[in-house]
């Protein structure tokens, strides 16, 4: 395919057209879109043309544009915003394309509500994790577009903001937009089913407020065992020394209470969040604090750490070490293995024994000691904030 015109539709059955763009379908030969398209595009392409379905697998798509020089796309709304125009852009990056768009869903959406939306935070969960998603709800975001899809639909994301406490936000929800017999607009009334396609408006009723510094008496504890949590001081150090801003993936290894995992991710939502505890026990406490403090996102793994296959999940750039079992070398070996360059690890010692078997650890896999605090609260033993690089 040497060139290719892509243009961007509604759902309507009456669509219109400017010129151009009507001799542009006048003269074409080889049309290409979903199966959607094909229904609403049907009456206006020429008798003789030939079209290819866009499905999965979008190789077999792709194999089949090969043999045309030329061939005209129609797509849902803009084709560059979130659409197929960027996957041809990177399939076929010395093709000559020219874009005709339409209004996106979430366009469609802010206009019958009258809804001014130049500082819109636009998400899509379409085919996508729910990581972004998550992240603008912990900022805050005043206003969220979200692209959904049969899975993340807007019952599945109003759960979701409902278990981790966000109801501090309304949403409506637009289904068959620019269709005129089905389009629908409508506040969320937790209905399980809606019509695809659809999206998501939310607007922010009031701010939740993330304290910086979680005080260790607001957590679920382990067996309401007070010494099984990282003091807020003491963890609000080992955070600044792990320097998360500027990382994108982050291990938490023996994390308890969950209390670190959960104030980086509050602090950093950006941010990647793998947590490791060997108590089954630590399952429970994550979900309960997590969905407390409105920290969604953070992956839980239980089971001994270094019995763990860890090939699969996404290497660190910062690692804070919460619990050892006596086996601290033997983790700091592991974790080597996997860690992306640059990854620091942060640990917090108790004894001048585990300072160390730590400090003998790091200097083993080639690492160096750059920061050691010395800290005690009230009347807590003394502890050794330690930063490796």
């Amino acid at each position: 395919m040497q060139s290719c015109s892509i243009i961007g539709i509604t759902d309507s059955r009456n669509q219109w057209f400017a010129p151009e763009v009507m001799r542009v379908i006048s003269e074409g030969k080889v049309f290409s879109g979903g199966k959607r398209h094909h229904e609403i595009m049907q009456k206006h392409l020429p008798a003789d043309c030939i079209w290819i379905d866009i499905t999965v697998p979008l190789k077999d798509v792709f194999r089949e544009y090969e043999k045309y020089e030329e061939i005209v796309i129609f797509a849902s709304g803009d084709p560059l915003f979130y659409g197929f125009a960027n996957t041809v852009q990177r399939e076929y990056p010395e093709c000559k394309m020219t874009v005709y768009p339409s209004f996106n869903s979430l366009q469609m959406l802010a206009h019958r509500m009258k809804l001014p939306y130049h500082d819109m935070h636009v998400v899509s969960l379409t085919g996508r994790p729910w990581d972004k998603f998550d992240e603008a709800l912990i900022n805050g975001e005043r206003l969220i577009g979200v692209l959904t899809d049969r899975n993340k639909t807007p019952h599945a994301i109003w759960q979701r903001m409902k278990e981790y406490g966000y109801d501090n936000y309304t949403m409506t929800v637009g289904e068959n937009l620019g269709n005129e017999q089905e389009e629908r607009i409508s506040v969320v009334e937790m209905r399980d089913e809606y019509s695809v396609p659809n999206c998501i408006i939310l607007q922010r009723t009031n701010e939740r407020n993330h304290p910086f510094g979680i005080p260790e008496s607001d957590f679920h504890l382990l067996n309401g065992r007070t010494k099984m949590i990282t003091k807020m001081p003491i963890r609000l150090t080992s955070l600044a020394l792990l320097d998360l801003g500027n990382r994108d993936s982050f291990w938490d290894v023996g994390f308890c209470t969950g209390s670190v995992s959960i104030e980086a991710k509050l602090q950093f939502p950006h941010m990647k969040v793998t947590a490791f505890e060997i108590r089954e026990e630590g399952s429970e406490l994550m979900r309960a604090n997590s969905t407390k403090f409105g920290a969604p996102g953070i992956t839980t793994i239980i089971g001994d750490f270094l019995e763990q296959d860890l090939s699969d999940m996404p290497k660190p750039d910062a690692v804070f070490i919460g619990g050892h079992g006596g086996r601290l070398k033997e983790m700091i070996r592991k974790l080597k293995e996997v860690m992306n360059p640059g990854c620091c690890i942060v640990f917090n010692s108790v004894s001048e024994d585990s300072k160390r078997m730590f400090e003998e650890g790091i200097s083993e896999v080639g690492m160096t000691i750059t920061s050691c605090i010395h800290m005690a609260i009230d009347d807590h033993n003394p502890i050794y904030i330690i930063k490796a690089q």
